[in-house]
């Protein structure tokens, strides 16, 4: 039988991790959805047990310093959508998993690079999902202004509404559960494997 020790559980952004109960509950680094808890952030999956309840959580690999500059791209969770921007938390810039939270802004104009007076923003995001995301230059402090302008942009994880389930790219601008077979409608990334753009 294998140690905690010998096994390292890496988890990724918007992995589900396990089934949510009383006695088993969301921690540091994980969200809780619709029966569900998910990882936030890359890192190694922990579980601690206190007074009969499992609390789940995810700690990050890295600690560092670094915070997102200008060109950077980024790993995003969105927290919150209205009609001109959607906000988001940055989770990671390139490969590298932040330990601070820093909040950006994906407006309207920046989600695609055309037709971007015909943008519709809950079309494009939804709270929870899980973005990459090009850091633009900063026009006010505290805040990094993002753009998901570029094919490779936009959605790369999201959950459907009904089941809960990760749902698959079906097109550029939507994505289906593979439960339900329900449909809807996101800002969908071309994702290009490292290994597929090392061998060009």
């Amino acid at each position: 039988m294998e140690t905690d020790d010998e096994v390292l559980n890496i988890c990724v952004p918007g992995q589900r991790l396990c089934a949510s109960s009383k006695t088993i509950v969301s921690g540091p680094g994980t969200y809780e959805e619709q029966g569900y808890i998910y990882s936030t952030l890359a890192g190694i999956l922990e579980t601690t047990t206190e007074d009969n309840i499992i609390t789940v959580k995810v700690n990050a690999v890295i600690d560092q310093s670094i915070v997102p500059a200008p060109g950077d791209i980024v790993t995003a969770m969105v927290t919150a959508v209205n009609q001109r921007f959607c906000k988001c938390n940055i989770k990671c810039i390139g490969d590298v998993v932040l330990t601070r939270r820093y909040k950006g802004i994906l407006r309207k104009e920046d989600v695609r690079a055309i037709e971007r007076d015909r943008v519709e923003m809950y079309k494009s995001y939804r709270p929870g999902d899980i973005i990459l995301a090009r850091v633009l230059p900063m026009t006010e402090a505290h805040t990094y202004h993002l753009s998901t302008a570029e094919n490779e942009l936009g959605v790369v994880i999201a959950h459907s509404e009904e089941g809960g389930a990760a749902m698959i790219p079906i097109s550029w601008t939507q994505m289906q559960c593979p439960k339900t077979l329900c449909k809807e409608f996101r800002k969908v990334a071309k994702v290009v494997p490292e290994h597929v753009i090392a061998e060009r």
